[in-house]
């Protein structure tokens, strides 16, 4: 039967991470919006470790607060630990990071849902798709209801024929104690979409009161928490309010009601126990197929590639605040059940620490990306819309920022309307979109700075700033909060003028503090050549850890005019971090300027690559499996080099239309 009869704009399939953003984005855009998952108790569930941010994850978890997601918030209100990590280093690679309540996070996200208008959730597994030409209509699910949509969001996440592994014994799931989604892969596999397989893991559960704390290390949060949103731009019925209904959502005030993490390490006993039985390890036996995650390794693969190792770190992480559970961060494996007891008995505090769940690997389908526009629509099936690890993606953050630009294009394609497009040169998510569809990828991904070519643009506290107008142009934040975003942006502008233009001493305020950030004996950058030949490698404000402007309290101690000091902390971080970067940060808007032409250059879809004179055969054949929408795209596939992008632009320019 059908729903209803009633045809929604929007049905998100899966409401993990990616699908949560998605369908709070289509419908706070104003669209009718579905949500289906197979279980509506583990929306946004944390599958993994309960903490959200980190290396570049946590830039991005800013992104997708600029552009109204939820993600920031809900971790902001649940977070029960907030760390600033690379905090030695300069503003420019600092990332936060917080640990979560587990279950107070997927709770107030299931709330959040329930009370958002233009969006209905429904218990039902998606069990295939429904198809009209080459465009989807809908979805079937378990219960033999079928619904109709305009467009559909997959966000399945290691749910496609999920495989879970402990040692030789294999259980279907996407996760420990859940379904696998067994029929929807053939669903894609007769439209043309091709899939593959990956695999990941999770390490094991113990319970806290059997742990001997006293042989770790305590890690303590930060005294003065970075949070993730900005709240000095967000309604204040954002955070705490009660709803028209009456009803409250779960949440504390943020950097409150702290809780420590442990760190312990590895033994060699613990490396010997698994040399010992790496022939029982589903990695190692050969029954998982996928590919594992490169950065985030099993121990078998750690013990195996770094062997001269005597030890590994290995985190303690609280679960929650109502649960006496803990995270072994570090020890992700799928050894027998009876080794991994070895394995945990055999490292300081944990010889008598009794199991709660075992570790298991998990394998899974997933679609290469290479299949998708830059919207992240099909490019075989009209409407259809993927997000998060169905795309080869590894983390909760890289799914949700999918998942919100995902829902927002669903949208825009029911409307006819451009589809929401984050630049490289934007942020950590124009990055990754652009890295999936280009490049692909034959493991999980996970974003690192290192990833993206300008991210001394991508410091965490500018997000707002550099995509206000994508989020004004999409409508996906608030007139009101967007009027405080702009009058952020103006002050930040004003502060800028004011620094470079005003002098103190004898010498501008700007020099001052680009003097006063830079170590002793270090070359300082020139206010006027964009730092000379100095390498980003040896920048005093980004490498040196005695550099004066590494955190919020250090940066209080600039010289600075009176005025300024007396700004909100947002603005003046945000206005000395452009000052003592302004040659840095000049040089890299001369770069962008510089690629710019190409990345605007169009090329027409239908393209006949193999008959343009003069471009290599592999080439050709690269760029009409990518089919790459500019010049720019073109030259980051692997295999076309520059002299294929002249032809190409030769070629363009000339006028021959369609080769």
């Amino acid at each position: 039967m059908t729903y209803n009869d009633k045809h929604f704009d929007v049905i998100v399939c899966g409401a993990g991470h990616a699908g949560v953003e998605a369908a709070l984005a289509a419908s706070r855009m104003g669209a009718a919006t579905l949500l289906l998952t197979g279980n509506l108790d583990t929306v946004a569930q944390m599958s993994c470790n309960p903490a959200i941010g980190g290396q570049a994850k946590g830039q991005i978890v800013r992104e997708i607060d600029a552009l109204g997601g939820e993600m920031a918030i809900n971790t902001d209100v649940t977070g029960i630990q907030f760390r600033l990590l690379n905090e030695s280093k300069g503003p420019a690679v600092q990332s936060p990071r917080a640990q979560c309540d587990k279950k107070a996070y997927q709770f107030r996200l299931k709330h959040t849902l329930e009370l958002q208008t233009n969006l209905q959730i429904f218990q039902a597994t998606v069990t295939g798709l429904i198809f009209e030409g080459d465009r989807v209509i809908g979805c079937r699910t378990n219960l033999d209801i079928d619904f109709m949509g305009q467009t559909v969001v997959v966000t399945t996440g290691t749910f496609l024929r999920g495989l879970m592994h402990i040692g030789q014994n294999k259980n279907e799931g996407g996760r420990l104690g859940d379904f696998s989604s067994k029929t929807l892969s053939d669903s894609f596999l007769q439209s043309g979409i091709e899939l593959k397989r990956l695999k990941t893991g999770t390490p094991p559960r113990l319970l806290g009161r059997s742990i001997d704390f006293s042989k770790m290390q305590e890690q303590k949060g930060d005294d003065r928490p970075t949070l993730f949103a900005y709240h000095d731009t967000r309604d204040a019925e954002d955070l705490f309010h009660v709803e028209r209904t009456g009803e409250s959502r779960l949440g504390w005030a943020p950097g409150t009601n702290a809780i420590s993490c442990w760190l312990t390490y590895s033994t060699a006993e613990t490396a010997q126990i698994v040399r010992d039985n790496l022939h029982l390890s589903a990695m190692y036996s050969g029954q998982i197929e996928g590919v594992g995650p490169r950065y985030c390794p099993s121990f078998e693969d750690k013990i195996v590639r770094f062997a001269d190792k005597t030890r590994h770190l290995l985190f303690l992480e609280p679960e929650g605040r109502s649960t006496n559970e803990y995270y072994v961060n570090g020890l992700s494996t799928s050894l027998p059940f009876e080794v991994q007891l070895k394995l945990v008995h055999s490292i300081p505090g944990l010889e008598h620490a009794q199991l709660l769940r075992p570790a298991y690997a998990v394998e899974y389908d997933f679609a290469p990306p290479t299949q998708l526009w830059p919207s992240l629509e099909s490019r075989k099936v009209a409407n259809l819309f993927f997000a998060g690890q169905i795309n080869g993606t590894s983390g909760y953050e890289e799914a949700a920022g999918q998942g919100l630009v995902a829902g927002v294009n669903a949208v825009n394609k029911v409307r006819s309307r451009p589809p929401l497009r984050i630049q490289r040169h934007e942020g950590y998510l124009g990055v990754l979109i652009d890295d999936l569809v280009t490049k692909g990828t034959n493991e999980p991904y996970r974003m690192f700075t290192s990833r993206a070519e300008h991210r001394l643009l991508f410091n965490h506290g500018s997000a707002e700033l550099r995509l206000q107008h994508l989020a004004r142009e999409h409508g996906l934040v608030s007139a009101s909060r967007l009027a405080r975003i702009e009058e952020k942006s103006r002050r930040v502008a004003h502060w800028i003028s004011f620094l470079e233009s005003n002098r103190t001493a004898g010498v501008t305020w700007g020099d001052l503090i680009r003097r006063e950030s830079a170590a002793p004996g270090r070359q300082r950058q020139s206010s006027d050549n964009g730092g000379g030949d100095l390498s980003i490698q040896n920048d005093p404000v980004i490498q040196n850890p005695n550099s004066k402007f590494q955190n919020q309290a250090e940066r209080s101690e600039l010289p600075v005019p009176d005025e300024l000091r007396r700004e909100s902390p947002q603005i003046r971080d945000e206005a000395l971090y452009r000052v003592s970067y302004a040659g840095y940060l000049q040089r890299e808007q001369r770069q962008i300027e510089k690629f710019s032409t190409i990345e605007k250059i169009r090329i027409p879809e239908n393209t006949n690559y193999i008959k343009i004179r003069g471009l290599r055969r592999e080439s050709a054949l690269k760029l009409t499996e990518f089919k790459p929408g500019t010049l720019g795209q073109a030259s980051r596939i692997s295999g076309v080099n520059p002299s294929d992008i002249g032809v190409l632009m030769i070629w363009i320019e000339s006028g021959r239309g369609v080769g």
